[in-house]
């Protein structure tokens, strides 16, 4: 990767072998324990403090910080359970009646409510904004 270009800098192999080393790993290593694990085991996973203040030159995790310089802000919405046609299509009868209610609000959002999250990232109000993550959830923390 070469810092002088930024994102465009970053091959597509490169980026594969972060995801498969830091989310792919993850998955695999814990599909493969849980056959083996009783009750009252733990499965105890790694995450990075890049996720939250990430170091720029390490770019993988610093896109926010990597653009600011070129006025570009970088943000990401973070939904908590929204009611979409795939609720009903992919979850047994039963939770899809439950869905949702397990919120500080007792419900599921509609995909209305998160329209303003991302109308408020793309607008003029949010440019001293960039690198956050907007939790639309509610009521669930997103940390």
């Amino acid at each position: 990767m070469s810092q002088d270009q930024g994102i465009l800098g970053i091959t597509t192999e490169q980026f594969d072998r972060v995801l498969k080393t830091n989310l792919y790993a993850m998955f695999w290593l814990c599909k493969a324990a849980v056959p083996h694990l009783t009750e009252g085991a733990a499965i105890i996973n790694t995450a990075s403090i890049q996720a939250f203040n990430p170091s720029p030159q390490l770019l993988d995790y610093a896109l926010a910080a990597d653009l600011a310089e070129q006025g570009i802000r970088v943000n990401a919405v973070a939904p908590g359970p929204v009611w979409t046609p795939l609720i009903p299509a992919t979850m047994p009868e039963e939770k899809v009646k439950q869905f949702g209610t397990d919120t500080p609000e007792g419900r599921p959002g509609q995909p209305a409510e998160l329209a303003p999250a991302y109308v408020f990232f793309a607008s003029q109000e949010s440019s001293y904004v960039t690198g956050e993550i907007l939790g639309v959830t509610g009521g669930r923390p997103t940390k």
